[in-house]
Parts: C-alpha cells; sequence; structure tokens
C-alpha cells in the first residue's frame, strides 16, 4: 500500500466529512446513561446537569497526529415564541497542519426550548476543504415538518414526533433518568434532509485515561444508520465517567487504516 501525501490527503478528505459527524452524534448519544435526574416536583431547568456557560473541548486525532479541535457549548439567548431558550454552540476546526491541505472550519448553532430541550432552529455552516454547505433547519414540531434549506434550496419535509438535531439530542439524553447497564435507548434526528433512528448500548465498565488520571469509565456502543460512512464499520464507542456527572472522555471509530479518536482536553 502505498502511503505517501496524496494517500494520505484523500483518507483525510473522507475522515473530515465523517469526523463532524462522530463528534456531534457520538457525543449526544453517548450520554444516554447520563446524569440521575431529580424526578420529583422540583424545577426541571434548575435539576440539569448543564447551564449556560458550560463548554467542553475536544481534540481529535488521527494515525497519531492532532487532526483538529471540537468545542461545545452552551449559551443564553432570547426567548422564541414565548418560550425560555438555550443557544447550544459547536465549533470544529482542523490543526495548522492539517489546515495545509484540508482546512475545516465547521459551526452549529442550535435554539431550544429550555423547558422540552426540542429545538426551534438549527444553523450550520460546513467548510471542508473546497467543499462548502450552508444549512438552515426550522422545526415546526406542531404540523411534524421541518424547513430545511440547504445552499439555498429548501424543502419541506415530514419528521417524527420529538425529533432533535445533531446538537439537541445530546442535552436531552443527559437529562434523562440513568438507564442501567446492559440496556439501550433510541432517538430520532434529523440530519441532512434526512431523518435516522439511532441507538446506543451499554457495554461495560473499564479504566480510561482523563483529565487528571485514571478513571473508570462507562463504555457505550453507538449504532449508527450510516452505513459506509465509517468506512470500515457505522458504529463508534465512547467512554463517560462513572460518576454523577457522566463527563463524556472518549470517542473512536474505526476507519480504513487505524482509527479516528476525540479525547477530551478542557
Amino acid at each position: 500500500m502505498t502511503t505517501g501525501l496524496p494517500s494520505f490527503v484523500g483518507l483525510s478528505t473522507k475522515f473530515f466529512r465523517l469526523w463532524y459527524v462522530l463528534f456531534l452524534i457520538g457525543l449526544l448519544l453517548s450520554l444516554a446513561q447520563l446524569i440521575h435526574s431529580e424526578t420529583n416536583s422540583v424545577d426541571q431547568a434548575s435539576a440539569r446537569p448543564f447551564a449556560p456557560g458550560e463548554r467542553f473541548t475536544y481534540a481529535i486525532t488521527f494515525l497519531g497526529m492532532r487532526a483538529g479541535t471540537a468545542v461545545m457549548e452552551v449559551q443564553d439567548t432570547a426567548p422564541v415564541e414565548g418560550h425560555r431558550a438555550l443557544k447550544l454552540l459547536s465549533t470544529a476546526k482542523s490543526s495548522a497542519t492539517v489546515t495545509k491541505f484540508y482546512p475545516v472550519d465547521n459551526r452549529v448553532e442550535s435554539i431550544i426550548d429550555a423547558d422540552s430541550l426540542l429545538p426551534f432552529h438549527l444553523l450550520f455552516t460546513r467548510r471542508e476543504g473546497k467543499k462548502k454547505n450552508d444549512f438552515d433547519v426550522t422545526f415546526h414540531r406542531a404540523e411534524s415538518t421541518v424547513l430545511s434549506i440547504k445552499d439555498g434550496v429548501s424543502e419541506t419535509l415530514p419528521i417524527p414526533a420529538g425529533t432533535h438535531d445533531l446538537i439537541s439530542c445530546l442535552y436531552y439524553i443527559r437529562n434523562l433518568p440513568s438507564i442501567q447497564l446492559g440496556s439501550s435507548v433510541m432517538l430520532n434526528i434529523h440530519h441532512d434532509k434526512k431523518n435516522y433512528r439511532v441507538e446506543v448500548r451499554t457495554e461495560g465498565v473499564e479504566k480510561v485515561q482523563g483529565l487528571h488520571g485514571e478513571v473508570e469509565a462507562i463504555r457505550l456502543l453507538v449504532i449508527m444508520p450510516f452505513q459506509g460512512l465509517f468506512l470500515n464499520e457505522g458504529n463508534i464507542r465512547v467512554w463517560l465517567t462513572n460518576d454523577a456527572h457522566r463527563v463524556p472522555l472518549l470517542m473512536k471509530a474505526k476507519v480504513i487504516i487505524g482509527s479516528v479518536a476525540a479525547r477530551l482536553i478542557r
């Protein structure tokens, strides 16, 4: 097999087109085990494990090389149609080395209902090499439809009840009561004018490297419906701390050569 720069660039192109979905979907579904939320009369919003000001930073590595950085954060925003709202912001950028031959600069902004955690509106600016796409998705839950605008072309599409976008389901799942080891959960996700059913299974508990040394973590298997997207296999494994916070520490997906990894660094 040739291992020169052209082959690496070709593989990197495929890698960067998948890693953003790996990070977002992998992170949001990794948290299906998450947080022992109180299910009593306490105000739901005050009992949540996240709030404006929260920020996670991940290093993306491939073949032992730092390929990029991804950040997810929660911000305050104005009410939408009389409903309290939150802004979920995710950015992803390639490293300086990778940018020289394949620049990546993606940004996703999701406005969600602060109570139900379902999305109102999503903006996704994708910049990957020479590929440029702009997504504008408005969720009309009463009509069970979305108005999806991709690169200026609009289309109204049906969605199942309770459908999330790529970011909103992260925070929705983090707010669920805990799920037992060996169990699984299903979610409806709308992405790029398509509806997906995604499953996450709890596989076990093991030691992994955290920010301050080795910690006990829950290992999850995310069953992806994107056949062929991850080349060798469509599944993702995710490790999150086995404590009350259930912080996602690490995500991995196999590719043709080695694996892609997203590791929490801040």
